[in-house]
């Protein structure tokens, strides 16, 4: 049916606006690595602000990291005991790989980094590592399970995460954190026996989104077995569905709307 003005007569036609002329958020890229450094770190903060309006901080646990754009052989991470919601980029550490404070005056969590160390080793492509003690991600891992694909989101991790079937304790050797790398492989993912869930991006954005993705998925899974039986998305299926959601640019499009309200939010996180 043809819209008409109150008069009667035809209204125009609306003209589709050109593909070209529609703004899409894509990654940025810089001209230097330090102009890359301040990026990451204020993504860095803005993560854990967010991790902590989400409820994944327990106590002193958890770190994300990001790999230095410059020297890649260290890492900016959150020092040991600053609340999540009140991190800032100027208040991160700079760590070598083996753990040792090379710029700032605060202490880092030695047993938590081991486990990043040896992930960001392992993964040299990986830019950033995202670890913290979610309800639903320990819940799941307490059952020792690994993700089923009985959600669309569920989906991206088909096939794409592990499960390291082990607890020795809190991780505080190289060795330990080397297992824990192993077990991850090529992987996005990996759910710690006993433990939580750690994740692993191209990106601050991707890792925190694989994170904040993977723990709804557990809630998802937990709520659904307990309800009655899932049933799961076939093979196939699955994995076409990966195809489609299981990329960094993909978690790094859909962190988007996050990193808007934080940093409109939090603008503070910035400085």
């Amino acid at each position: 049916m043809t819209e008409t003005t109150p008069a009667g007569t035809p209204l125009p036609v609306p003209v589709p606006i050109p593909v070209d002329q529609l703004h899409f958020a894509m990654p940025p890229e810089h001209e230097t690595p330090a102009e890359e450094r301040a990026y990451r770190k204020q993504r860095l903060a803005g993560a854990l602000r967010l991790f902590a309006r989400l409820g994944y901080e327990e106590g002193v646990a958890g770190h994300i990291s990001v790999r230095d754009p410059e020297v890649p052989d260290c890492f900016w991470v959150n020092p040991f005991g600053e609340p999540f919601a009140t991190m800032t980029a100027g208040k991160l550490i700079l760590v070598n790989g083996d753990g040792q404070v090379v710029r700032g005056t605060r202490h880092v969590n030695q047993a938590a980094f081991t486990v990043h160390a040896e992930v960001h080793r392992a993964r040299p492509e990986a830019v950033a590592v995202a670890h913290t003690h979610s309800v639903h991600g320990r819940a799941l891992a307490a059952l020792g399970e690994l993700l089923d694909p009985v959600t669309q989101e569920a989906c991206a991790f088909y096939e794409d995460h592990a499960l390291y079937d082990a607890y020795t304790g809190v991780a505080v050797d190289a060795q330990e954190g080397r297992r824990i790398a192993a077990a991850l492989g090529a992987y996005k993912a990996v759910i710690l026996r006993n433990h939580g869930l750690l994740t692993v991006g191209a990106s601050v954005d991707a890792a925190a989104w694989w994170f904040i993705s993977m723990e709804r998925c557990a809630q998802v899974q937990l709520t659904a077995r307990a309800a009655g039986k899932p049933l799961l998305i076939d093979h196939r299926d699955a994995l076409a569905t990966r195809e489609q959601l299981g990329s960094d640019l993909v978690a790094w499009i859909n962190y988007q709307p996050m990193w808007r309200q934080i940093a409109a939010a939090e603008p503070e996180l910035m400085s």
